[in-house]
Formats: C-alpha cells, structure tokens, sequence
C-alpha cells in the first residue's frame, strides 16, 4: 500500500498513513476525466437562451402591401424573417445541456484525480482541520506555516464552522463536506487537503463503489 505523511496543523509529523493504492495509485484514465469534466461544466448552463420564429412575434397581421401592381416584391407579413423585428429561423431554443456517464466512469474519474494529486504531490493530510479560531488572520498563518499556496480545496469529514468562516472571504480557497468531493473542484485546485477522518470515508466510499 501506498503511504502518506499525516501532519497536524502546527506541521508536525504525526505518522505515515497507509493508504490505497487501488484509488490513490491507479492508472489514470484521461478520456473519463475530461468526460466527468465535460458533464459537470455542461451541467451549470442554463440552457435558456431562446428565439422567436414568426408565429411568435407581435404584429404582422396585415398584408403590408397589395400583391400585384407596386413593383415590389410580394410579401405576407412583415413577422416575416427577412423583416426587421421578424421572426428568427433556425434560432436557438432552451436545451437541457447535460448527459449521462455510468457509474464505473463516474468512479475512474474521481480515481484518477485523487491520483494525480497524490503523483503531482499536491495532496495534504491533517489529523484535523478544527481550527481554535474563525480569524481568517489566523487561518492565512496556518496556511503559511503549512506551505499552502495558489488554489486549495479543503475537505472535511463534518460540519467545521471555524474553517468555513474563517476561509469563505479569501477567493483562493473552497470548502467542501466528504459527501460533495467531486473530478471539477479536485482538478481545478493546485492543492488538496483533507482531514484523516474525510480521508478515511472516501476510502470507504470508493472500495465499494
């Protein structure tokens, strides 16, 4: 099995940790990455952008000029799509923009960012992430004393109050509970931190998965 170091927050080391390799060391699979990826950025669109084709548009009852007899070309109405204030043809339509993976897919996705974060040494392991304070003064000191820089995804295995408030106003950081770990938010931080406990949890999750 594959180890890793479990440092405390004043970043001492407490212990190696054995940890999988079935999901920290596999080998990584790139087309169901940037599917996972694909289908969580699909997900966020709206999908409600939307057009008028002519039976939609106010007005145009009336012929705007005779058939015949004026030296222009003949028209039905000015809804028409060749009119200003027309209807649109061919124009876009509200959409669902999301699509389905399986489970298996789902699975080797989230494998296999964990396992370049592992690789790329881009994932850090407490003993625990509660903080004494909800300062964020105090949490940027812990995150220099710890060597934490550019985007950093925080995962916990409970409801810690004191890191959520004390990093919610800094734009380079994000929270998330163990349940909600998702492929975008992993590969989209440069470092990942985790509890043992959350740590622990995934393991569960995903070897049974």
């Amino acid at each position: 099995m594959a180890k890793i170091e479990l440092k405390n927050l004043k970043n001492e080391k407490v212990k190696d940790l054995s940890i999988s390799d079935s999901i920290w060391k596999i080998e990584t699979n790139d087309d169901a990455l940037k599917k996972m990826i694909r289908l969580q950025l699909a997900a966020t669109r709206q999908g409600t952008a939307k057009t008028k084709t002519r039976s939609e548009v106010s007005g145009g009852g009336r012929k705007p000029w005779k058939q015949k007899e004026t030296g222009r070309a003949r028209q039905g109405s000015t809804r028409a799509t060749q009119w200003r204030g027309g209807g649109i043809a061919g124009g876009v339509n509200p959409r669902d923009y999301t699509f389905k993976i399986n489970k298996k897919e789902r699975v080797l996705a989230l494998k296999s960012a964990l396992t370049e974060k592992l690789a790329t040494k881009s994932l850090v392991v407490f003993d625990s992430l509660e903080l004494p304070s909800l300062k964020t003064k105090e949490f940027k000191k812990m995150l220099a004393e710890n060597k934490l820089e550019g985007k950093i995804l925080f995962v916990t295995a409970s409801d810690n109050e004191n890191l959520y408030m004390a990093s919610r106003n800094l734009g380079y950081t994000y929270v998330l509970y163990i349940d909600d770990i998702n492929v975008l938010d992993v590969v989209n931080a440069d470092m990942v931190v985790m509890d043992e406990a959350a740590l622990n949890k995934l393991e569960e999750v995903l070897k049974n998965a």
